[in-house]
């Protein structure tokens, strides 16, 4: 009997055996499919992930931020003042190869409201679509196309702790309107620039009257009834060599109230050599009215001419003679001369620090000195 029990058991473990093999190898495929599920579940996981990463960079890289600033003292006849001169910030942003946006806001003599001397001004806001190769369309708020400084203006690019009074006064820099532009670049380093945009509002009375500077309207609810049409040819084909022109053609700078028909034209010519540099620019005003002709001021112009010497990465000395007249239409003598001298030390290639010695005769006399700190990132 013993052996009868004995030999059951045995028979049946013996067949349980496949039994428990076929449930394992059943398992063992069951793990096998999650595992699988699971492998095909993260790599969906991490090719989501990476076109998310390529998205926020993509805009992180759309997007720029920059700008410049400068600190400035000056030691005038007048007085000592010490003035943070403006601070701008840029907001750039590409929408696609074709199409960007470009802008500056900046904010002036540092207090801004009633009993601040300071501004907030939006000096460009336009679009750039680029229509070709060699062709860029400009839609919005952007800088006349006149000038050196008028373009460029950051600190670390010029010499001398003030901007040079001729392309302040005759240009008038910084000038800016809103409009529509197109910019040509055919082979051989030729540009060609075409603007339509609003012009100068001029004042007729007062002790402004007819001074181009004081027709700048910022397009700040500006009267648009007499536009502009600004052209301007340059050349860099040359090594070193910058030549370009500007005329700017305006029916009535007035804006309708007595009808004087204005025309500018400006020329200036950079090279640049090794560590020699030399700028050289005209600039002049043909106002067509009996007011602006009574007070001289249907004609007003300038130039300078501005040698300068890099004596090593860092220190740069320069000279420079301006002379300017916004009544060079009257018989009396009006020139306003001014001879500037000194040194940029660049702590970094954006980072410079500045001091200049400035001399002023003819219609003006007398003389500063100035210190200066300009940055652009």
């Amino acid at each position: 009997m013993k052996k009868s029990i004995l030999a059951a058991c045995i028979l049946a473990g013996v067949s349980s055996v496949p039994v428990l093999a076929q449930d394992d190898a059943d398992l063992r495929e069951a793990l096998a499919k999650q595992q699988k599920e699971i492998e095909t579940l993260q790599a969906r996981l991490n090719v989501a992930v990476d076109k998310l990463d390529e998205k926020q960079a993509g805009t992180e890289s759309n997007t720029k931020i920059g700008g410049y600033g400068e600190l400035h003292y000056n030691n005038t006849d007048g007085g000592d003042e010490l003035d943070v001169h403006r601070f701008v910030l840029f907001l750039n942003h590409k929408f696609s190869d074709s199409v960007r946006f470009y802008s500056e806001l900046e904010v002036e003599h540092s207090l801004v409201g009633e009993d601040g001397p300071g501004e907030v001004e939006l000096e460009q806001a336009y679009i750039a679509h680029r229509l070709s190769d060699t062709s860029v369309a400009k839609y919005g708020l952007f800088l006349v196309p006149v000038g050196i400084l008028n373009e460029t203006h950051e600190p670390n690019t010029f010499y001398g702790v003030e901007r040079n009074p001729v392309e302040k006064n005759i240009v008038p820099t910084t000038w800016r309107e809103g409009g529509a532009g197109l910019v040509l670049h055919p082979k051989g380093g030729w540009q060609f620039d075409f603007a339509v945009t609003g012009g100068l509002n001029v004042p007729t009375t007062g002790g402004q009257a007819y001074l181009v500077r004081e027709g700048r309207q910022k397009v700040a609810k500006a009267k648009a009834d007499n536009l502009a049409f600004t052209g301007r040819v340059k050349f860099t084909g040359i090594a070193g060599l910058e030549l370009a022109a500007t005329m700017q053609w305006q029916d009535d700078v007035t804006q309708g109230v007595e009808g004087v028909e204005a025309t500018l034209f400006s020329a200036h010519g950079v090279y640049k050599k090794g560590p020699f540099e030399l700028r050289a620019l005209y600039a002049a005003w043909s106002l067509d009215g009996a007011g602006a002709e009574a007070l001289g001021r249907d004609e007003q112009s300038g130039w300078y001419i501005e040698p300068s010497y890099r004596l090593s990465d860092k220190l740069g000395v320069f000279a420079r003679y301006n002379e300017w007249d916004n009544e060079a239409g009257n018989s009396a003598d009006t020139v306003k001369e001014q001879t500037d001298v000194g040194i940029n030390y660049w702590l970094h290639p954006n980072v410079v620090l500045k001091a200049d010695y400035s001399s002023f005769d003819g219609a003006l006399d007398g003389h500063a000195l100035n210190l200066g700190v300009g940055y652009a990132f």
